[in-house]
């Protein structure tokens, strides 16, 4: 029979918020654990292999241990080696790949189940971050193979025809990117011009392309049906289909729900559909149980950033230790 894993505090999701929540436990004697569902910060290891980060390396800093890049603002590559050295640096415990199911109240605390065996905890906090749960369109043809809601590299789209879905920084980011390295590339944009606060190096660049007819863009229109070799879209001059190779969905993440449920977090009722949690404190109806990072914010997902949700980890942690 496994013996039952009991930690005062129990760490769900691997990423920035986690891996400092983790280090505030360990300053505060604690014992703690910090289960991820994948790999390291596995938010940031999906993003594209060439992405910059908008922050800059100070503020994306946890732990006191210094981010130093080679610009201002660092690479994909270089944050995650950062918080692979900050997990060593502090010799956090971490289990990885470890994805948890269920969480019940039980003898003044949470008894959690994962793939990997069960845990014991008097407090838990969950910031699992919003980037590993897309945004679905809903449409016939989105299960097809052709479809993906993450960019990687350009590489695969050389000389395809490639239909990207969305207009803010990352649907634009894309479509350049992939123009530039030979894709024949056309937007479908919901509303009549590019997200006006996308970011001021991108906005001009994908404008004059389009402008310039580098790239289509179906502006006020929809895609309402994708195929094996096509997309259908709805545009204000009627039906379109154009014939296509690949389909990037760029519209965005959501915090995951179906966990939320899991745990029996409850959620607001409104559009936001934000954790209910303290302000104050971040601990949410659940005694003990603490919610931290992006997912605070719900579907707000550019409200919240690593930068400006650093201090949750001191906030929960100082809260629980003020129970001891």
């Amino acid at each position: 029979m496994q013996l039952l894993e009991k930690y005062d505090l129990v760490i769900i999701g691997g990423g920035p918020i986690g891996l400092t929540c983790g280090i505030e436990a360990q300053k505060k004697g604690l014992s703690y654990i910090i289960v991820e569902k994948g790999v390291l910060v596995n938010s940031l290891y999906n993003f594209p292999e060439q992405m910059t980060f908008f922050s800059t390396s100070k503020l994306l800093e946890i732990g006191g241990v210094p981010f130093i890049s080679h610009t201002d603002k660092p690479t994909r590559k270089e944050a995650l080696e950062y918080y692979r050295r900050v997990q060593e640096s502090w010799h956090l415990n971490l289990k990885l790949y470890t994805e948890v199911s269920s969480m019940t109240p039980e003898n003044n605390g949470y008894y959690i189940e994962t793939n990997k065996g069960n845990t014991f905890a008097k407090s838990v906090v969950v910031c699992t971050g919003f980037y590993d749960t897309p945004r679905t369109l809903n449409i016939p043809g989105e299960d097809l193979p052709k479809v993906t809601h993450f960019y990687n590299s350009p590489h695969p789209y050389v000389g395809q025809k490639l239909v990207v879905i969305g207009a803010a920084n990352s649907a634009c980011d894309v479509a350049l990117e992939t123009y530039y390295k030979g894709a024949e590339v056309t937007m479908v944009i919901r509303k009549s011009e590019i997200y006006p606060k996308t970011k001021y190096w991108i906005k001009p660049n994908i404008e004059n392309r389009i402008k310039e007819g580098a790239i289509k863009a179906y502006f006020e229109s929809e895609v309402i049906e994708i195929k094996e070799d096509a997309v259908v879209i709805k545009t204000p001059e009627g039906i379109v289909e154009i014939a296509n190779d690949f389909v990037l969905a760029m519209i965005g993440y959501k915090p995951n729900y179906l966990l939320f449920e899991k745990l029996g977090l409850p959620i607001t009722d409104d559009v936001t559909k934000t954790p209910i949690h303290n302000p104050n404190t971040l601990e949410t109806p659940l005694k003990n149980v603490y919610v931290a990072g992006v997912i605070n914010a719900g579907l707000q997902t550019s409200k919240l950033f690593i930068e400006n949700t650093r201090e949750h980890a001191t906030i929960i942690l100082e809260d629980i230790d003020s129970k001891l």
